[in-house]
């Protein structure tokens, strides 16, 4: 009796662990994160606004996205530039390739260019996914918001809302990021909160087009929540 009972167990047991390695073959496997392909920089160039120009920009970018590990990509600066010298205008948002874009935690912040911008009523209504929790910079690093110590919400655009270049003759690109002295760059907030300089109030504040900074200075960056910070997109 003992001797069937011996066998009955065992063989329970073989059944049990053959219904158990079927069921681990069967889970489905864990999907890698998707590479980064979208973050603010750490620090800039340390010049305010002049960042060596779009060909400045773009390098920072790529120095940075380097240092954390990022190969294989392209990547581009989200900055505007004027008309100037005959020199046509240059929209940030046709810099930054298709998308999709991801920070680098593997979070998408939009699938392509309209949902970026919300070119389309469904687009705008919904909007994309940057905010204070998924614009990190290329560290994994969040960035302080309007309501932290330090704040750092500002970050240079040149650009009108939807990812365009101004055609006024004011200035909004510290002469087409070649100025840290005359001139105004229009920033966004990351956090999608404040109105202009001092006005911190809630809802859902331009991630591009919030306001204009008050000069290009490094110095002149830092009173109203910012450092000269800018966006950077992978174009592939």
């Amino acid at each position: 009796m003992r001797k069937m009972e011996y066998v009955f167990a065992v063989s329970t047991l073989c059944i049990l662990s053959s219904y158990l390695a079927i069921a681990q073959n069967s889970q489905p496997a864990k999907t890698p994160p998707m590479p980064m392909s979208f973050f603010i920089t750490s620090a800039g160039p340390g010049d305010g606004g002049n960042l060596g120009g779009l060909k400045g920009a773009d390098a920072h970018c790529q120095k940075l996205a380097t240092a954390a590990g990022s190969v294989n990509k392209t990547w581009r600066a989200y900055l505007s530039t004027q008309a100037a010298a005959g020199e046509p205008p240059v929209n940030a948002r046709d810099r930054i390739g298709q998308g999709p874009w991801f920070n680098s935690k593997g979070i998408r912040v939009a699938d392509d260019v309209g949902e970026m911008h919300g070119d389309t009523l469904d687009q705008a209504r919904l909007g994309n996914n940057i905010n204070l929790a998924t614009a990190l910079n290329e560290k994994g690093e969040r960035l302080g918001g309007v309501f932290d110590k330090p704040n750092l919400h500002d970050i240079m655009t040149g650009s009108q809302p939807d990812g365009r270049a101004y055609t006024d003759s004011e200035d909004h690109t510290c002469q087409n990021w070649t100025s840290n002295t005359t001139g105004h760059a229009q920033l966004g907030h990351h956090d999608r909160t404040g109105g202009g300089p001092g006005i911190h109030t809630s809802g859902n504040s331009s991630w591009n087009s919030a306001h204009p900074s008050p000069g290009c200075s490094q110095a002149s960056f830092a009173p109203n929540g910012g450092a000269a910070l800018f966006y950077c997109f992978a174009i592939n």
